[in-house]
């Protein structure tokens, strides 16, 4: 009997995942292979056996904890998470970004990553109902920072409500840059909050075009409102660790897929 199969290890390994998800929220199933030293059939099978007990939830390439489809991280929690991912994903959509455009950049941690790659950049617009995304680029002498109005949404650090809404009515730019808790072929992007969900939707719908920058852990996932529908997605800005075959399937649906290249993976 191998050493995976043997009970304690089984059990060990499991409980082990069960540390993971429960520390990050959702893990892709690749993620926790290599953390937990195993093959990811090892770990599809430990984690079919961790739902069956109620423990877990799976979705394509990840888990999740059980109702998380409806949970909101709190910002810092998300900001230490993907970090250096986070990072190259920001500066490969920062070459989507051209000379004189107008752009919409929604909340987020990622986004907030993205809006820091745009400081030397000149003759740009940015407006956005994030906090964060407007502070990072407050010293950015080319760059005109339009904020909307709105509620303060605090897990987010974005303004939120009727008024945001109202304030990006009638706009017109050339690209949204958007972030979110999930991505998938099924339902594009989506957000566990409605309120942030509505004002993700418009700041969509007064761009040209809409791009989705996306960790690994936030691609196969679901959660509760979907913002902006598969067919819409114009780019998608991910990193290498991303599901291949949930990245085939939003290529499929029309989404131009760009892979980040990580610190460390170059000239691997």
């Amino acid at each position: 009997m191998s050493e995976e199969s043997r009970p304690a290890f089984a059990a060990e390994r499991r409980e082990r995942i069960l540390e993971l998800v429960r520390a990050n929220g959702t893990m892709s199933l690749r993620d926790i292979a290599t953390k937990v030293r195993a093959s990811e059939v090892t770990i599809r099978r430990d984690v079919r056996a961790l739902e069956a007990e109620g423990l877990v939830d799976r979705r394509r390439g990840g888990v999740a904890l059980p109702g998380r489809i409806g949970h909101e991280q709190s910002y810092s929690g998300k900001s230490g998470q993907c970090a250096v991912e986070k990072a190259a994903i920001a500066a490969a959509a920062a070459r989507l970004v051209r000379p004189g455009d107008a752009v919409t950049i929604g909340p987020g941690s990622t986004t907030e990553a993205f809006a820091r790659e745009l400081l030397n950049r000149t003759d740009l617009t940015v407006v956005t109902n994030s906090l964060r995304v407007a502070d990072a680029l407050a010293g950015a002498t080319g760059v005109e920072v339009v904020m909307t109005g709105g509620t303060l949404h605090g897990p987010v650090r974005a303004l939120v409500g009727a008024a945001a809404e109202q304030s990006l009515a009638g706009l017109r730019v050339n690209r949204a840059f958007l972030s979110g808790n999930g991505v998938s072929a099924d339902r594009g992007l989506s957000t566990p909050n409605p309120a942030v969900a509505s004002v993700d939707q418009a700041l969509a719908a007064c761009a040209e075009e809409t791009i989705v920058l996306a960790d690994h852990t936030k691609i196969g996932a679901d959660t509760m409102v979907p913002t902006v529908v598969p067919e819409e997605i114009a780019h998608l800005v991910t990193d290498s660790s991303a599901d291949p075959e949930v990245l085939m399937t939003l290529e499929e649906t029309g989404a131009l897929v760009h892979v980040a290249v990580v610190a460390g993976e170059r000239g691997q």
